[in-house]
């Protein structure tokens, strides 16, 4: 059986990536001084930090059960990296470490230029899921990135 991939027309639209914590309040205090995002808060166990682009949203374990029981799990991430993309990733750097102290004690790499030219920070958020701010640098990725 051969399936037509959607069209440009049909095709999904990737709006927000969610993150499920045993402590909301706790994640969304860390990615609003990292992003300096306020978040929109609808429940106690529910909130979203709105980029241009995309929206993260955090949720609390005990919104698992609505997805099926199981279905998601706490700090337990280990295959996906939430990436921002940010104006000058020197100065975000400099910034984190004057809120953050040394980022939390989670820094994985200080900024470093990639071998798809962009330079990247890559840290921890406190439940272990791996952040990267970038800023594209070379022209092929600026040229990617619509910049």
């Amino acid at each position: 059986m051969t399936q037509t991939p959607p069209t440009a027309d049909h095709s999904p639209t990737l709006v927000s990536i969610r993150l499920i914590t045993d402590d909301v309040s706790r994640l969304v205090t860390f990615y609003e001084q990292v992003t300096a995002t306020p978040a929109r808060w609808s429940t106690p166990d529910f909130a979203e930090l709105r980029t241009p682009a995309a929206t993260l949203a955090i949720g609390s374990t005990r919104t698992v059960a609505l997805f099926g029981a199981g279905s998601a799990r706490p700090a337990d991430n280990h295959t996906a990296i939430v990436e921002f993309l940010v104006d000058d990733v020197d100065a975000e750097y400099t910034r984190l470490r004057d809120v953050l102290g040394d980022v939390c004690g989670s820094l994985v790499n200080e900024p470093t230029t990639m071998p798809w030219g962009n330079r990247s920070l890559l840290f921890r958020d406190p439940d272990g899921t791996l952040v990267n701010y970038f800023t594209p640098v070379t022209p092929e990725a600026i040229t990617r990135s619509g910049r």
